[in-house]
């Protein structure tokens, strides 16, 4: 796993290879990653974007929006194999004035806001709710027409707080555009 374009091109990332089932990692690939990041350049939403990665696992996602021009990632991760891969890349990145790490569950995050934030990535373990679950956590974090991506086993519908704007299949992967509302 490497970051695909911007200030870190190339440069690879610490990685649990296809995945660690246990700790819940599923890395994007990069074919997804790409994609992704193609329609995200294309809506001009990562210049300059605070963004959060929820179950950030490698933090792949985040580093690739810091590596494009993003101001600031928020990671949340509560695996400790997970945090320890997204420390390793933040040493490695030199990132960590604009990289931070919030150990802990990202279906419980408290009032406090970290925000407020442009963009999400929204990875959770497949089909255990936990996506409408932290997007009920975090809704208060968003402004106004944040973007969230959200991967899942299959199109997730809109919770209450957020407009759905696209949605693009990769393989076993959804991706669900969401738009947060006020």
């Amino acid at each position: 796993m490497r970051i695909i374009a911007g200030r870190w091109r190339g440069v690879p990332l610490a990685t649990v290879g296809k995945g660690d089932p246990g700790a819940h990692l599923r890395p994007t690939p990069d074919r997804v990653r790409e994609s992704l990041f193609s329609m995200l350049t294309h809506r001009d939403v990562i210049e300059g974007a605070q963004v959060l990665d929820l179950f950030a696992g490698t933090g792949a996602l985040g580093f690739e929006a810091l590596s494009r021009g993003a101001e600031r990632v928020v990671f949340v991760e509560n695996g400790r194999v997970g945090q320890r891969l997204i420390s390793e890349n933040m040493a490695k990145l030199q990132a960590g004035g604009a990289a931070a790490l919030m150990r802990g569950d990202a279906t419980r995050l408290g009032a406090k806001a970290q925000g407020p934030f442009d963009l999400v990535f929204l990875d959770p373990p497949y089909g255990k709710g936990l996506g409408q679950k932290a997007l009920g956590a975090v809704h208060g974090w968003l402004r106004p027409g944040a973007l969230v991506v959200w991967e899942e086993e299959r199109v997730m519908d809109a919770p209450v707080g957020y407009a759905a704007v696209d949605t693009r299949r990769f393989g076993t992967a959804h991706l669900t555009l969401l738009e947060a509302v006020a």
